[in-house]
């Protein structure tokens, strides 16, 4: 069964709610660079805008569902004591997000996102990706009392901690065997049909979530149970499909936190998608296009 868009979504995302959100997760100190064609070997590419910021999945659900609330979000990472730890807790406070975080004695992970003149990018990260950990001294008691949680990194403790919430929605993204060990029913298994280290199968699943979303980008995706759905159009010429998958992965955890159906919850979900690939950058506030 296909499922099928409802046109009224575009007013959703304008309404925002009452509900507490937690986000489990990393961060990345990404430079954006736009440039005239992505890396091929030996040649060299020319970039004309660039925009330094912290980033990675956490962030962005982080931040787009702060957008969605009138709530602080509360967001339990990991950062390096290093200068760039200290930005990215700076800056995504400064968003009015309530960081908890452990600081790490590790370099805060770093990456570059190069973008194309057809809004496409390729994405290198350098370092480890910091995870926060049950064990890390943080107030792990908070998620029992969200209306949703969304992890993008963490431990199966952690997993066990946050089933508390009414909804509970992961990507693959944060490992099957940590899911696997945990042995929770999650809400939503959020992930990308394209990207191969998202990619599963469902006998690798010790616990079949309700609902497991593989996207696709422009070609919309695969809901189980559902079928296939189509992605909107953009609006805008698309710029930067950077946070495209993470931002939809929020669309899903507020409508399911909200107590939608599937197709209200897909909408925002595709809305937010969309939108993202609209400006450049992981936020909108800082479009320099």
């Amino acid at each position: 069964m296909a499922v099928e868009m409802n046109n009224e979504i575009e007013n959703y995302k304008f309404k925002k709610g009452n509900l507490n959100f937690a986000v489990v997760g990393h961060v990345e100190w990404i430079n954006f660079l736009n440039v005239d064609q992505l890396p091929k070997p030996g040649v060299i590419s020319h970039s004309k805008n660039s925009l330094e910021y912290p980033a990675g999945g956490g962030s962005i659900i982080a931040k787009t569902l702060s957008d969605l609330t009138y709530n602080q979000i509360h967001f339990f990472t990991a950062l390096g004591k290093d200068f760039y730890g200290e930005e990215c807790f700076k800056i995504l406070s400064n968003m009015g997000i309530k960081l908890h975080v452990t600081w790490r004695d590790k370099p805060t992970r770093r990456g570059f996102s190069l973008i194309d003149s057809q809004g496409e990018r390729a994405i290198t990260v350098i370092g480890e990706r910091l995870a926060p950990k049950y064990k890390d001294n943080l107030e792990w008691n908070i998620l029992k009392n969200m209306d949703g949680v969304f992890i993008t990194a963490s431990d199966s403790e952690i997993f066990k901690m946050a089933r508390s919430a009414s909804t509970l929605c992961t990507t693959p993204r944060v490992g099957l065997n940590t899911i696997n060990k945990s042995n929770v029913i999650l809400d939503g298994l959020i992930g990308s049909n394209l990207d191969p280290g998202e990619i599963f199968s469902f006998s690798q699943l010790s616990v079949k979530p309700k609902y497991t979303f593989k996207t696709e980008g422009e070609k919309g995706g695969i809901i189980y149970p559902g079928g296939r759905y189509k992605a909107l159009k953009n609006k805008k010429r698309k710029i930067d499909s950077y946070g495209c998958g993470d931002s939809f992965a929020a669309g899903i955890l507020y409508g399911f936190a909200s107590k939608w159906n599937i197709d209200k919850s897909l909408n925002l979900a595709k809305v937010l998608g969309r939108d993202s690939s609209e400006f450049f950058g992981p936020y909108a506030k800082n479009d320099k296009d």
